[in-house]
């Protein structure tokens, strides 16, 4: 198991992991061989133009409720704290078209960032999940960081315990290269992440229906924000399908 020194949380079926690529060592090793880096101008460029072409988005990933709620999604016995009755609210309400949303958010992403339930419940679920879903073969072979005070070891492959300071390991991450990192359910590790401003992007689902208690994204002393909308649409079962980027702090006026 590999270890990063880093800091700390719910999802289930559909949802939502990190492996560093390594073209800059392939390239690194062509040029140790004798090979001018004029042979490859379109990929060797400028030490500070690839930091920012590698710098990753840390995005999160949720399904929600009309009303907000992101509890257990998944099926009733996912999530039961506080006496949640409503685990597995999402399937009756969902479509095709959700489903084809969903895999388009891990098209340019590589890695998942978990906190502990979510990946306890991924761990317990995608490694012997039907071969011939779609989504097998991917969560199983991307890589998983998790955040976690009390786990002392991963086994899932490819999967990374975080320790330390979670920010500041989140940071490092996004510094590094490789593609996007999926933040999938794992509330509690939202709520830290959004302190800190280390949210991307989200891209939410919000099912049309409403469930009056349970955990919430935005739950009360969520950091006030204004998003910005990179695209919106609504699938045939009244699904909102939405991505938004952090767009500074809410302006106020009065009509």
């Amino acid at each position: 198991m590999s270890r990063i020194w880093a800091g700390t949380d719910c999802g289930k079926t559909h949802h939502h992991c990190l492996v560093l690529d390594s073209e800059g060592d392939t390239l690194l090793h062509k040029l140790r061989r004798g090979s001018s880096a004029d042979e490859f101008p379109a990929v060797v460029p400028s030490t500070r133009r690839r930091r920012e072409r590698t710098m990753r988005k840390i995005i999160v990933c949720t399904f929600l409720t009309l009303d907000g709620v992101m509890q257990a999604p998944g099926g009733p016995d996912e999530d039961a704290e506080s006496g949640f009755e409503h685990g597995g609210w999402q399937k009756p309400v969902s479509d095709d078209e959700v489903g084809a949303a969903i895999a388009g958010w891990y098209e340019h992403s590589d890695a998942m960032l978990l906190g502990r339930k979510t990946y306890e419940i991924f761990a317990s679920y995608w490694p012997t999940a039907d071969p011939d879903n779609p989504f097998t073969e991917r969560m199983n072979s991307m890589h998983k960081y998790v955040a976690s005070s009390t786990l002392t070891s991963v086994e899932w492959q490819n999967s990374t315990l975080l320790e330390g300071d979670i920010a500041d390991a989140v940071r490092q991450l996004k510094a590094s290269d490789g593609g996007n990192i999926n933040v999938v359910g794992s509330g509690d590790l939202a709520q830290i992440l959004m302190r800190h401003g280390l949210v991307d992007e989200y891209r939410l689902t919000i099912h049309p229906v409403i469930i009056g208690t349970g955990k919430r994204l935005f739950a009360d002393g969520a950091i006030p924000t204004a998003l910005e909308p990179v695209s919106v649409s609504t699938t045939k079962g009244g699904t909102i399908v939405g991505v938004y980027r952090p767009n500074g702090k809410p302006s106020y006026d009065s009509y």
